[in-house]
């Protein structure tokens, strides 16, 4: 137990993460962050208040018992730590590097009231790295096999967590992705410096351990439609994670000007393509010495700007329509970023995209905005400044401003109802669709989010899926017209 007083709890500082030197890291695609030593580990989990209502659990997606790891952490008890995470977050070594935690669980820790939140995000990662270092993975067997089998469609967070759960409840899950590696978003949206790509393979591997089946390069849609795994496949249940991965553009002239990206396609041949090698077979724009523009301000706007960088960029910069305080991405991805030389332009927007007579990027025309009333979403929405216009040359320019769903699916399958923006009508309780057997969660019904976000309507999903195959009782979303109408 924590020895400390109350009083001398709130008087410690939190710890800070070890890092890369920003003139060193802007150079290498080498994680940045270095993870906490097992001292200044227990030296921060020995902050923690130990509240009787944990309020970061509440804001946890997954309902991990933080208060609990954390407590074992500070004993010293790495291992047992690692055990209590794993009950609830089948990802720890993943989300501990990429969750938001600023918005969620540290975002609800009392000591963020008067100063700095306990270092949750840190300390999960230093335990799922510490499990992964010493081989301390125990490989979960379930009590008995139910015999039933379900397809979980992409192998992003959303199908990981859902197939994590459903093995563990004793049905045979085989995972369908598209792609020729594993992972969905974490492996072809998250730059190595952020993600190291092993920790994901690493993360997959316990699954496969478990018993869970993958297969590769199998688009569902085209190769096997739904009908076909409820069908001739043999499954009783399908979960759709296959996430939102169509790019969206701002409409207008010149977006399709060689040497504009969407941030999909750009982080894509970067990550999984390893388009910065000179032998591969998706190459890039060679961006030394290039004027490289990322317009968005969430997460993936920080990678692609930060990779730009690495590739040799100059300048690399983030051009946002709003201000700073509306930027989506973690604070600790922005301040990255500035250590690395991106130069940020606030409320500014394109306006249109020219090129040369060989069809190649040169400049962008700029509009200064400014922002006026609310939007539907709460944030104060841009306007255009009149007589604010400007021109700046540019020769890569990525589109990082969100995603839709990939229409593949409900083409595929008319009798999956959809909302006007595309995604999923699902009930949110328990992720059933309006097609009997198909559930569905993640991007694909949220539109673009987090990975804990997307593992949570995962876990969801899955005891949704097995109380179905248990009962045999199908109710659909209530009011889908409500929804799409």
């Amino acid at each position: 137990m924590n020895e400390l007083t109350l009083k001398e709890r709130m008087q410690m500082s939190r710890v800070a993460m070890p890092e890369q030197y920003p003139d060193s890291r802007r150079r290498n695609f080498t994680e940045v962050n270095l993870g906490l030593t097992p001292e200044l580990a227990i030296e921060e989990a020995r902050r923690c208040l130990m509240c009787r209502r944990a309020v970061c659990i509440e804001g946890c997606p997954v309902g991990v018992r933080i208060t609990d790891f954390i407590d074992l952490v500070a004993e010293g008890e790495f291992d047992q730590a690692a055990k209590v995470i794993k009950q609830d977050n089948s990802l720890p070594a993943i989300c501990g590097r990429v969750c938001p935690q600023e918005h969620q669980c540290e975002g609800a820790c009392v000591l963020a009231r008067k100063g700095k939140p306990i270092a949750i995000g840190a300390l999960e990662r230093f335990v799922a790295d510490y499990e992964l270092e010493n081989d301390l993975m125990q490989t979960y067997s379930p009590p008995h096999r139910t015999g039933k089998r379900v397809a979980v469609v992409g192998s992003g967070p959303a199908g990981l967590a859902c197939a994590t759960d459903l093995a563990r409840l004793g049905h045979e899950v085989t995972v369908f992705e598209a792609l020729h590696e594993l992972g969905g978003v974490l492996v072809y949206g998250i730059p190595e410096f952020r993600l190291p790509k092993e920790i994901v393979q690493k993360e997959i591997a316990q699954l496969e351990e478990m018993g869970v089946a993958f297969v590769t390069n199998a688009v569902i849609g085209m190769m096997d439609s739904i009908d076909d795994l409820l069908g001739e496949e043999g499954f009783e249940a399908v979960f759709l994670g296959v996430g939102a991965g169509l790019p969206r553009f701002p409409q207008v002239p010149g977006e399709n000007l060689i040497g504009v990206y969407s941030a999909n396609e750009f982080l894509t041949r970067v990550n999984l393509m390893k388009a910065y090698r000179a032998d591969s077979d998706t190459p890039l724009l060679d961006l030394r010495g290039r004027a490289v523009s990322v317009f968005g301000g969430g997460n993936t706007a920080m990678d692609a700007v930060r990779t730009a960088v690495r590739l040799g960029a100059a300048p690399a910069s983030i051009i946002y329509r709003r201000s700073e305080e509306e930027m989506p991405a973690r604070r600790e991805e922005v301040h990255h970023a500035r250590q690395e030389g991106v130069r940020f332009s606030m409320l500014a927007t394109p306006l249109e995209f020219f090129g040369n007579s060989a069809g190649f990027l040169e400049a962008v025309h700029l509009q200064r905005m400014e922002l006026g009333d609310p939007d539907e979403g709460g944030r104060r929405r841009p306007v255009p400044v009149p007589g604010s216009e400007w021109i700046e040359e540019v020769g890569v320019a990525v589109i990082a401003i969100g995603n839709s769903p990939n229409p593949l699916l409900p083409r595929a399958t008319p009798d999956l109802d959809q909302t006007r923006w595309g995604t999923l009508v699902t009930d949110e309780t328990t992720g059933r669709t309006t097609k009997r057997g198909v559930f569905a969660g993640g991007d694909i019904v949220t539109g673009g989010a987090t990975v804990i976000l997307a593992m949570g309507a995962g876990r969801v999903a899955a005891a949704s899926i097995d109380e179905y195959l248990r009962s045999g009782i199908w109710t659909p979303p209530k009011d889908p017209a409500e929804v799409t109408g």
